[in-house]
């Protein structure tokens, strides 16, 4: 099995993130500050080489990175 794009603190933000959570709604869940919730966010988007939440999300679906 291939190893996962994002690390498993970066999964978790973008699956509460695909349930329309907000970033405070994620940082108070993930008991994390927003600071590290858009940090997160960051590195992922820089892994996937996308601009963006939405297209973040495309692209994790696509690899099946993260289901809807």
């Amino acid at each position: 099995m291939n190893k996962s794009i994002l690390t498993k603190r970066e999964k978790e933000v973008f699956e509460l993130l695909i349930k329309n959570q907000s970033t405070k709604d994620i940082a108070s869940v993930l008991d994390i500050s927003e600071k590290t919730v858009r940090n997160h966010i960051s590195n992922a988007m820089q892994k996937l080489g996308v601009k963006g939440r939405a297209g973040a999300v495309v692209e994790l679906l696509k690899l099946g990175e993260i289901s809807l």
